[in-house]
């Protein structure tokens, strides 16, 4: 509905305006609803066990602790730091995956020759290996946005070439035909061939990252929210601030997608004219 001119919404039919109506309304409503039987189910989980805040806090808890944290600037100081580790990761594993996606989508010798060794080297879970990246890239911001890339990176790639392959012989026969240059081929054709997959890459690489800046702060570091959660659970046993930072990350990881979603919306408007 949004992304309709006035003109185009005007002469919309109106029961095809009611039921676009009825569709915001519902992509509003219900999750709203969710949300709120939810905290109520949670409040009286506590309420009936009488659970202490340091095993279950009420939500009523949770958002004074919220509240807190926002006002003595504990909640902003971690959340940026883990912020720039995240778009970090995600700008370089997305540069690096989709330019290795490219070349082994257009090269299958090469693909056979590197292939193996970059499943060998996803079958290794990051949170294996993340002592060792902050070993050798040491404690600082750059290695958490090596694991946070790395966490990334086999998706994309795969998303990469499956996209890249997906662009149909005939249509490229047709542009070698028509003296289309490499260039010409490559923003006209294979580009916007690949985009839905390679937006559905970028969807699961948006949350990949976020786990990955998380598992980096969680084997070494000072600040962030990986590390916050680590001095709540092991340390000073502050449930009500756990909470509160894992519904950061949730907010983070939500708002990510939903921009990746709305971008690819705006981009792909023309897969469904």
């Amino acid at each position: 509905m949004w992304g309709k001119t006035f003109t185009e919404w005007i002469t919309t039919p109106l029961p095809q305006r009611a039921g676009a109506r009825l569709s915001v309304v519902a992509r509003v409503v219900v999750p709203l609803v969710g949300l709120v039987i939810f905290l109520l189910g949670w409040e009286a989980l506590v309420r009936w066990q009488q659970y202490p805040p340091y095993i279950l806090p009420t939500p009523a808890q949770v958002w004074r602790k919220f509240l807190i944290a926002l006002a003595d600037g504990t909640l902003w100081r971690h959340t940026r730091v883990t912020l720039i580790e995240i778009a970090g990761g995600l700008a370089l594993g997305l540069s690096a995956a989709t330019v290795l996606g490219y070349i082994l989508a257009k090269c299958p010798f090469l693909e056979r020759i590197v292939g193996p060794y970059v499943v060998a080297a996803q079958a290794v879970p990051v949170v294996a290996i993340a002592p060792l990246i902050i070993l050798w890239a040491g404690s600082g911001l750059f290695s958490k946005i090596l694991v946070a890339a790395l966490t990334l990176f086999f998706p994309v790639l795969v998303n990469t070439m499956v996209g890249i392959r997906s662009v149909e012989r005939d249509l490229l026969d047709l542009m070698r035909a028509l003296n289309a240059t490499r260039w010409q081929i490559f923003v006209k054709l294979e580009i916007p061939a690949a985009l839905p997959v390679l937006f559905a890459g970028l969807k699961v690489g948006t949350a990949l990252s976020v786990i990955g800046a998380v598992v980096g702060e969680f084997v070494a570091a000072d600040q962030g929210l990986g590390f916050l959660i680590n001095l709540t659970s092991r340390g000073t046993l502050d449930t009500p601030l756990l909470f509160v930072t894992l519904g950061v990350l949730v907010a983070i990881a939500v708002t990510m997608y939903t921009l990746v979603g709305w971008a690819e919306r705006r981009v792909l408007r023309w897969k469904n004219a």
